[in-house]
């Protein structure tokens, strides 16, 4: 038997602060995009890094997005998943110059020395049991 939890937001931040990688899903000329990026949290926002490109395009045109991490314990079998929905906007530079706290760092040679901080408007959390017959096996 599956069990679910809807997880209080705490436990969402909780969760996304010891993550580095999330899923960022915008409209890109009227279609819905989604990209992995590596990100933080910081004040109770989320920050990453990007070049020029579609993702800042599209948060210029269209700032409301949403952002979702997950992930699997599978010794345990549980599984969790944490969405949160916001406003994105470019960090402005001198915010970047005065303030050291973005620990985000591009993963990729590509350069990426635009940051992007998600405003959150709603967060939301669920935490459940992976059915026994369909857990991965461990070796």
């Amino acid at each position: 038997m599956s069990t679910l939890t809807v997880l209080e937001p705490e436990v969402c931040w909780s969760l996304l602060a010891a993550e580095e990688v999330g899923r960022l899903a915008v409209a890109v000329a009227g279609q819905p995009d989604v990209f992995p990026l590596n990100f933080a949290v910081v004040d109770g926002t989320i920050v990453f890094r990007t070049g020029e490109g579609t993702k800042l395009l599209a948060i210029a045109i269209g700032p409301a997005v949403a952002f979702e991490v997950d992930g699997y314990d599978p010794v345990e079998g549980v599984a969790w998943s944490v969405v949160l929905k916001g406003v994105a906007e470019e960090v402005p530079t001198y915010e970047q110059l005065e303030d050291l706290a973005f620990p985000v760092f591009p993963w990729s040679a590509t350069p990426k020395g635009r940051f992007v901080r998600i405003r959150p408007t709603e967060i939301s959390g669920r935490r459940f049991t992976v059915v026994a017959d369909r857990q991965p096996q461990l070796h």
